[in-house]
């Protein structure tokens, strides 16, 4: 944990109240994000119970199981979710723009561009917690393998027809939440937790409630005694008052009130199918009972993600936060692609190669989320600063000098008076970078003054000819921020194509010919 964060908690729990780790909202938020609140059954983790969906957090739209063993009632619990949540990932896909994207050329390997179409927007899907997302990761990897009675027209058990599509969306947006920066896919608690620091850990941050009342505790309230009665308050029949909808359930809950409604539920259909005449009126009441307390589980967590989206709504986006979303656009663009070709679900173990880049895309992504937060936020770069990753000062002096050659370029020798202690060699030679109009401009340590100021020479930026352009160059009294690190990650290594992967790896070549069997169903896939 940087060392400004840590320091942030501790404030937190002198002052009773979470204190703000960002100025700028580092993510992007739709205008209509889909909230997804799902629950499950305690104790068999891929049986879902309920779910709140929508973007109206007036009218959410209700799915609940009476019976979550009942493997019927679960398609239909499915195919009912699949139809909502696509219908709402489809409005995007058809809304396009013209846009270039750069590929490389087979034949010279070089990188060209090309042009393509773009979605102009993505959908975005926000769930309570970090839980939730896992959640939906075990949704995607259960569903996206199940066969349709036209794809199987002996499977004794076929899925609903968009089951399956579902569980590939879900795939998707679980793995493109694992990248760095990416905003398909959000929690309410990871959102709020890296804009504000709460008095408790991390994680005790995953419950909602909790890091709500640190960040706005009731009035003459202490955060950490708003976030206890939250947390542990019950009311007299022994039932949490914010049940955490984590997107398991309390167990007080389920002994004491779900256990009992299921099972007068299951008698109310055993009676009516042991008598053919019999009026299934005692079925819809007990359906409606179970019904009720799913929902009442799910209220208060779904109008609580609610809030939470308007408190990091108060904050200005950051600036580089939609550069972003544009991949996150590009990455919806290029699913819809494959769905739409009819390429086959994602298998359930990526190849060397696939999961090589996918390494190498999170560990970029990480280095340039971390520069962006840092250049678009100054108080994410006070903690950089105070790491010696970053200093900033006043520009005492600037003497122009040019290189030595025929066309001699502008190297003027910049002198910087700073209170900070950059982690900067004493024989100079290090690398340091500051942005000039939105792009970085480069300068070498070169030393260490006696009153310690700092000596750099600028590098580039500087324009063409003898004399540097306008604005260039600091001037003397101004104030710049200098950084250690560079403002945009370095590609990794080029990878080879699939089919040149060595037999170490996946090949020899000769594997791709053969017909592409169906992962055999294992026990993990079976809701």
């Amino acid at each position: 944990m940087p060392l400004l964060n840590t320091l942030a908690r501790l404030e937190a729990v002198r002052a009773g109240r979470a204190q703000p780790l960002a100025t700028v909202r580092h993510r992007h938020l739709s205008e209509t994000p889909l909230v997804l609140v799902p629950l499950t059954t305690a104790g068999e983790a891929g049986a879902p119970l309920g779910a709140l969906v929508g973007t109206d957090r007036h009218e959410p739209r209700v799915f609940v199981i009476p019976q979550p063993r009942d493997r019927a009632l679960r398609w239909e619990f499915l195919a009912d979710l699949a139809v909502h949540v696509l219908a709402h990932i489809d409005s995007y896909a058809d809304d396009v723009e013209p846009a270039e994207r750069t590929e490389t050329d087979p034949e010279t390997g070089k990188k060209v561009k090309v042009e393509a179409e773009l979605c102009r927007d993505a959908p975005q899907l926000i769930v309570p917690s970090r839980a939730g997302i896992e959640y939906v990761r075990l949704l995607g990897r259960s569903m996206r393998f199940r066969r349709t009675a036209e794809e199987d027209p002996e499977n004794p058990y076929p899925a609903p027809p968009k089951v399956p599509l579902l569980g590939r969306w879900f795939t998707h947006l679980g793995e493109r939440a694992r990248v760095p920066g990416s905003s398909m896919l959000l929690s309410a608690t990871e959102l709020l937790g890296r804009h504000w620091a709460s008095g408790q850990s991390n994680l005790e941050d995953q419950h909602l409630g909790a890091l709500l009342a640190w960040i706005d505790p009731p009035g003459g309230v202490s955060g950490a005694e708003a976030a206890l009665r939250t947390e542990l308050g019950r009311d007299q029949d022994g039932q949490l008052l914010c049940p955490p909808a984590g997107p398991a359930t309390d167990p007080a809950f389920d002994n004491k009130l779900l256990a009992p409604a299921i099972a007068r539920y299951d008698a109310a259909r055993a009676a009516l199918a042991a008598g053919p005449g019999e009026d299934d009126r005692d079925v819809r009441i007990a359906e409606q009972a179970v019904r009720r307390l799913v929902v009442e589980q799910m209220s208060s967590t779904w109008w609580r993600t609610w809030e939470a989206i308007d408190l990091l709504r108060t904050l200005p986006p950051g600036e580089r936060a939609e550069e972003r979303w544009t991949r996150d656009r590009w990455s919806y663009t290029g699913h819809r692609d494959r769905v739409r070709a009819g390429e086959p679900p994602q298998p359930r173990r990526d190849d060397a190669v696939t999961a090589a880049q996918k390494l190498a895309t999170r560990e970029t992504e990480q280095v340039r989320l971390d520069a962006q937060e840092a250049l678009d936020d100054p108080l994410v770069m006070a903690g950089r600063r105070l790491g010696g990753e970053a200093f900033a000062g006043e520009v005492t002096e600037v003497v122009m000098e040019w290189t030595e050659s025929k066309r001699p370029s502008p190297r003027p020798l910049v002198t910087v008076a700073t209170e900070d202690r950059p982690q900067l060699s004493e024989g100079g030679g290090g690398k340091v970078y500051r942005s000039l109009d939105g792009r970085p401009q480069s300068a070498v340590f070169v030393r260490f003054e006696e009153d310690g100021r700092l000596v750099l020479r600028l590098l580039d930026k500087m324009g063409r000819g003898r004399e540097p352009e306008p604005g260039s160059v600091p001037e003397k009294g101004d104030r710049v921020c200098w950084t250690l690190f560079e403002h945009d990650a370095r590609g990794g290594p080029k990878l080879p194509d699939p089919e040149r992967t060595p037999w170490t790896h996946g090949g020899p070549p000769g594997h791709l010919t053969a017909p592409v069997l169906p992962d055999a169903v294992t026990d993990e896939d079976v809701l």
